[in-house]
């Protein structure tokens, strides 16, 4: 029986709040820079959290010849054709000499639900219907909106849009599909995107994915939730992963896109190789809809999963003496329960080598992409495999008893001197108890 064929990375795109492209966030990271700042998409003064990452001053048509297309799209599918546009140059796609088959060419996305249409409410409510006359004359207030419905905004709303417009603006006629597993979505997206490659059915395919819930409802439900965190006078040295003193998650927003293919297929096209995906491990807690199971079953399986798919023994020490992952860019929301589970799980995998490994949670300086978080992992990764130096986390300041492994605060790190960074494990973990994991390493 054949082995199964090595599936590389060969472009990397990015929109997030830190930058529009992969080395602009990437410089920000190795700052230490924080995108968290007052929302300015609504009116939040009344909101327990009135901060988030937003993304500033972006605009598509900077990154696509083809934007008015696709005016009428929602923010996920506009983030995601940015980042898109940008993996398809790196790849080297777009050179005359590539030849690409359309059928053979698919994308795997994890996307969230469009923003909901609340321009159009707020455009009746403007008209002239206020709250005293909408109670008086509630169906002309409802006639008034319906009037300013646009249809096409209306289908945006669905998940699955940001797939089409991707599609749509790169021809990409192979295997298409979206998956909504909240936070761990993007690297589930990659996961199967790999295995899609794996098993034949595709030579390219964009992975990634984008979202953004930067609206009313959004941080209303997350509010709710009691996820985010409430130090609205503080919002300056938010969020706090793995610190002591850790009260929730700030809401981003963004997208991340790769393009997928095989090692065979990059060499042959002579295409530029930035690193490999050498396993993935999925699972379900079936504990509780919002809580992690407490022992951190899921992740420990999942990482597992993916450790052995990469043929790594995570107690076995390199040929270096060093513990077989270099680095771990973690979920690390800065929730009191998942840096705890998360350092739990982590403990358990690699045993006595976990305090060895440096552990970050980028999250600390984009906010939590939710959809998108996952490939903003593994594009930091892709990163630290060809520069070295890993990411920090920055915010921290007070160490919790309870998590005690190398979380890499507030600086970044050089590891030239130990080696580089030739094995990444990068974690996601959803609302619902989905677990993935990836592990990326150097060609």
């Amino acid at each position: 029986m054949a082995s199964e064929p090595r599936v590389v990375i060969t472009g990397m795109g990015w929109v997030t709040p830190l930058g529009h492209s992969v080395q602009s966030v990437w410089e920000a990271l190795m700052a230490g820079r924080s995108g968290v700042g007052k929302i300015s998409r609504f009116d939040a003064a009344t909101f327990k959290t009135n901060f988030a990452s937003e993304v500033k001053n972006y605009r598509l048509e900077d990154h696509l010849t083809s934007a008015e297309q696709h005016a009428d799209a929602g923010l996920n599918a506009k983030f995601a054709l940015g980042a898109a546009a940008q993996a398809f140059r790196q790849a080297g796609l777009d050179q005359p000499s590539v030849k690409l088959n359309p059928r053979r060419f698919g994308l795997y996305l994890g996307s969230g639900e469009g923003t909901l249409d609340f321009d159009n409410y707020a455009a009746a409510h403007l008209a002239g219907w206020d709250e005293a006359a909408r109670k008086v004359n509630g169906q002309k207030w409802a006639a008034s909106a319906y009037k300013r419905m646009n249809p096409a905004r209306e289908i945006e709303q669905e998940a699955n849009m940001t797939i089409s417009h991707v599609a749509w603006a790169f021809n990409c006629r192979g295997p298409a599909s979206n998956c909504l597993t909240a936070c761990a979505a993007s690297i589930q997206a990659i996961g199967e995107a790999f295995e899609i490659i794996r098993r034949g059915d595709a030579d390219i395919m964009f992975a990634g994915g984008a979202h953004s819930m930067i609206h009313p409802l959004g941080i209303t439900g997350f509010i709710r939730l009691t996820a985010l965190s409430s130090r609205s006078d503080e919002y300056t040295t938010v969020p706090r992963p793995f610190d002591q003193t850790r009260d929730g998650f700030v809401m981003g927003e963004g997208a991340g896109m790769l393009v997928l293919e095989t090692l065979e297929h990059a060499k042959a096209r002579g295409a530029k190789i930035l690193a490999e995906i050498a396993g993935y491990g999925s699972s379900a807690d079936a504990f509780r809809i919002t809580d992690m199971h407490p022992q951190g079953d899921g992740p420990k399986a999942a990482m597992l999963e993916a450790l052995t798919q990469a043929g790594i023994n995570p107690m076995q020490l390199d040929a270096t003496g060093r513990p077989p992952i270099h680095y771990i860019s973690a979920h690390g929301t800065g929730t009191k329960e998942n840096d705890k589970i998360e350092t739990a799980a982590i403990k358990a995998v690699f045993g006595p080598h976990a305090p060895s490994i440096p552990i970050s949670s980028i999250k600390s300086m984009l906010g939590h992409l939710i959809a998108a978080a996952g490939v903003s992992n593994v594009i930091s990764s892709v990163m630290a495999i060809n520069s070295g130096w890993v990411p920090p986390t920055i915010n921290y300041k007070t160490p919790d008893a309870e998590l005690d492994l190398d979380y890499v605060p507030n600086t970044p790190r050089n590891l030239t001197d130990r080696g580089g960074v030739r094995a990444c494990l990068c974690n996601a973990y959803g609302f619902g108890g989905q677990n993935d994991c990836l592990v990326i390493r150097a060609v």
